[in-house]
């Protein structure tokens, strides 16, 4: 509460991650100071599960989902990095009915976050999530058997 104002907790003293969203959007500089704070335990947590991950099932693959990968540098830690994007306006329409938010509001974080052609520069695998959820199922299908045939070359 001393960095986000004590209006971030419920009255049973949980995090009202809404108000919570609400302050950070609106300020880059307590955004900056959430993340700086989040992503060494986000990123320390992630690579815990993942090393007891490896132990007991070498040839796994896990899937990090987490919408900062790029801008955090998270990224650099993995052996493929795979873009989940859409459509600007869609995004903005799950954005809205996800959170609940106003045009306005779900347009304020978009803005604040890396342009979606920018993160797929990145990218080694795309999915585009534009179309129908079956035409989605079938990217994730076929990103998952490129996955799987490197990890076989890699173990070869």
């Amino acid at each position: 509460t001393t960095e986000f104002g004590g209006d971030v907790l419920k009255p049973d003293g949980s995090l009202d991650r809404a108000k919570l969203g609400t302050v950070v959007f609106a300020d880059e500089g307590k955004r900056q100071k959430l993340n700086s704070i989040l992503h060494p335990f986000i990123i320390a947590r992630q690579d815990k599960i993942m090393r007891e991950w490896e132990r007991e099932t070498p040839d796994a693959i896990v899937v990090v989902d987490a919408a900062l990968m790029i801008e955090s540098g998270g990224y650099k830690r993995f052996d493929k990095l795979i873009v989940v994007h859409c459509g600007p306006e869609i995004q903005l329409q799950r954005l809205m009915k996800r959170d609940n938010l106003s045009r306005e509001d779900a347009e304020r974080r978009t803005r604040v976050q890396m342009p979606q052609e920018e993160k797929q520069k990145y990218a080694d695998c795309l999915i585009d999530t534009t179309g129908s959820f079956e035409e989605t199922r079938k990217q994730v299908q076929r990103v998952f058997a490129q996955l799987k045939d490197t990890a076989r070359q890699s173990r070869a």
